[in-house]
């Protein structure tokens, strides 16, 4: 088999799990819906390692494979660009989404859906495969749109829930704000280079370097600073950065699998990606670095504080995500491409732990998610348990564990970046490792630790019930097709930062699919002098401000959460200002709902009342009508039927004539 089969076989595979399981599944019955998705995802992933066999092995690709369109000068291609960084994404994607698959059979073995949640999510894995292998903007932009629409009917996927509806339609409405920059993005780099074709670009953007535009009379921008700011834009709505962030926890509507997919190594790392692929433009233009580190920053710090305040298991989740994609952005901003690709990489593993965990915790409290009602599983779950564990340490950063080492070299990155804003964005991922280490074991200690308030939960809820169902109630461990999937992420969770931090980061690894500046942004240089190996790496920051920071993060969570539960609701209370601010997420949410909703209202309402009361119904139609009824009205008392009064109106007629024809 020829290699441009095997790349066609990886994004088709896929597909054709979903075809089948979608449009056949009523006749194929559940078993054949869950073995035809999970076998077209399990094709794509073997495919996707020996394509990373070969591409380490020195061959790369880049060609179309379709031409859809030909306008002018300009074609509009499939084609597919298979590179280290591809094949990286193509592995990381298929892996994540194969255990995803793997722990759906168990999750939702009881929902009338099953099928077609199968057919949605291997249709989801195609869409972010054709996204990552593109060699081109017109592709990138079809699996961009493909991921949003199929993660709306995943995020609705229970449609009768009006929080499931409310939350895709905002998931859609707030990505579609975001696509708009990146379509305009797209146009420019089409209108400025006349090509969509990646290699062309970038090959032609240093000669583009000095181009300018007038957005607004006398004051000139770079081409290249808006092209970056556009695609960024794009990057915000689909990575959920500040301010287009609002959609993303709202999305834990859908059931926990779409959260881990979504969340962890796919759609929200979408935007990351993209950055890091043009890297070539975005390091000619040190205005849009800095926009990208200054954004990231903001969420990787403030999108943490709202995960202190959280009781939904899979909120506190997800607003870790959005703090950790914040950091990928920071390290982006500081032309670290690689360590944001490093960092997206072993999050995807930690963080598709942490929300198949929290499923499997969801199972157990039988699809209760608040943390406030647990307490005490770690005996009655026990794989769930230890997996959680190790996936918290990793999201912390702990010594040795995959997240240490790519959140530690963010951090360095950045502070060896000297490009405006940097100061800011480096006080803010250093005081966010507290923050994660905080709320990540206050979720855990409250879980898995302290006293069973399961119990009294259960009997507040319903007495009779849980006096006669009382062991009913009890937590147990979840079946192996959910348990599985767990130890298989905890593992690359554990070992893949010690494996794989020096080829990534300092070997240059990537070659030529991440360009870097280093004269003009010499961090990586930097960083590459201090690293004296992974094991040195991790001994060197036991004495380091992130690891005191983090360990103060946890000896925090354990103090407040298990040895004095009574101080966090007296420091609530005390500052009852700054919780309610936070509980309010901002107030992002209801400035949403007043300006932009409120005034698309007002709006239409007006548009409406004038338009189509007023000056259609009132003025055209109705108008219309009148004025015909009126002049029916008049000539109505001309038509009197007499003949005489038609040959006296003749007799007038002809008169007027003559007259006419006189002075003619």
């Amino acid at each position: 088999m020829d290699m441009q089969t095997l790349y066609l076989i990886v994004p088709l595979a896929p597909l054709a799990g979903a075809i089948l399981a979608g449009l056949f599944g009523s006749s194929i019955g559940r078993i054949g819906a869950h073995t035809v998705a999970i076998a077209g995802v399990a094709i794509a992933f073997i495919a996707s390692f020996l394509i990373f066999q070969d591409v380490v092995a020195g061959h790369t690709f880049n060609g179309s494979i379709y031409t859809w369109a030909t306008s002018g000068n300009v074609s509009f291609e499939v084609g597919f660009l298979i590179d280290r960084l591809t094949v990286l994404m193509m592995l990381v994607v298929t892996f994540v989404s194969l255990c995803v698959h793997i722990y759906t059979i168990g999750y939702m073995s009881d929902d009338p859906g099953y099928q077609r949640f199968f057919s949605y999510i291997a249709l989801f894995t195609f869409s972010m495969l054709m996204l990552v292998m593109s060699n081109n903007f017109l592709q990138l932009f079809f699996g961009w749109e493909a991921v949003g629409l199929v993660s709306y009917l995943l995020i609705g996927f229970w449609y009768t829930r009006e929080t499931a509806i409310y939350a895709n339609l905002k998931a859609f409405l707030v990505n579609r704000v975001g696509d708009f920059g990146f379509l305009l993005g797209i146009g420019l780099v089409l209108a400025t280079f006349g090509t969509l074709d990646y290699a062309q670009v970038f090959q032609q953007a240093p000669a583009m370097a000095g181009k300018t535009l007038s957005l607004f009379e006398g004051h000139p921008w770079s081409v290249l600073t808006v092209i970056c700011i556009l695609l960024f834009i794009g990057a915000m709505g689909k990575s959920a950065q500040f301010p287009l962030h609002v959609w993303l926890p709202d999305s834990m509507e859908g059931p926990t699998p779409i959260s881990a997919l979504i969340h962890a190594a796919t759609m929200v790392t979408a935007g990351i990606f993209m950055v890091a692929r043009m890297s070539p433009l975005f390091e000619l233009s040190d205005t849009a670095l800095s926009f990208v580190m200054i954004i990231g920053a903001i969420t990787a710090l403030f999108m943490g504080f709202l995960g202190v305040v959280q009781n939904d298991i899979k909120r506190v989740v997800a607003y870790s995500t959005l703090s950790q994609l914040g950091y990928m952005t920071v390290a982006l901003g500081a032309s670290a491409y690689s360590v944001a690709i490093f960092h997206l990489m072993t999050h995807a593993f930690f963080k598709a732990l942490l929300f198949l965990a929290a499923g499997s915790v969801i199972i157990g409290m039988h699809h209760d998610q608040d943390i406030r009602n647990m307490g005490g599983l770690r005996k009655y779950m026990p794989i769930t348990w230890i997996t959680s564990l190790v996936g918290s340490l990793a999201l912390i950063g702990t010594p040795f564990l995959s997240g240490f080492y790519s959140k530690d070299s963010i951090i360095e990155a950045v502070g060896a970046s000297h490009l405006p804003g940097a100061t800011i964005a480096w006080l803010a991922v250093t005081a966010g490792v507290f923050v994660t280490a905080f709320y990540s074991f206050r979720m855990y200690f409250l879980v898995f630790h302290g006293k069973e308030r399961f119990r009294n939960a259960h009997a507040s809820h319903d007495h009779e019930e849980a006096d006669h169902h009382g062991h009913h109630h009890e937590p147990k461990e979840s079946p192996w097709v959910v348990w599985l999937p767990l130890v298989l992420l905890a593992i690359p969770s554990v070992v893949i930062g010690y494996l794989t931090i020096e080829p990534l980061l300092f070997g240059n690894w990537f070659g030529h699919a991440i360009v870097i500046d280093l004269h003009s942004h010499p961090g990586m240089e930097e960083l590459t002098h201090e690293f004296q190996g992974a094991a040195a790496m991790a001994l060197h920051s036991l004495a380091s401000l992130p690891f005191l920071l983090a360990a103060a993060g946890v000896a925090s969570a354990w103090f407040l959460y298990l040895k004095r539960p009574d101080l966090p609701e007296t420091i609530r209370q005390r500052f009852a200002t700054i919780y309610t601010i936070l509980i309010h997420k901002y107030g992002f949410d209801e400035f949403n709902d007043w300006f932009f909703a409120g005034g698309a209202r007002f709006i239409g309402g007006r548009l409406w009342r004038w338009g189509d009361v007023a000056a259609i119904d009132g003025v055209m139609v109705n108008g219309a009508a009148r004025i015909v009824g009126q002049v029916a009205g008049v000539v109505r008392h001309l038509q009197s039927g007499y003949i005489y009064h038609y040959a006296f109106a003749m007799l007038v007629g002809v008169v007027l004539l003559a007259i006419w024809f006189a002075r003619v």
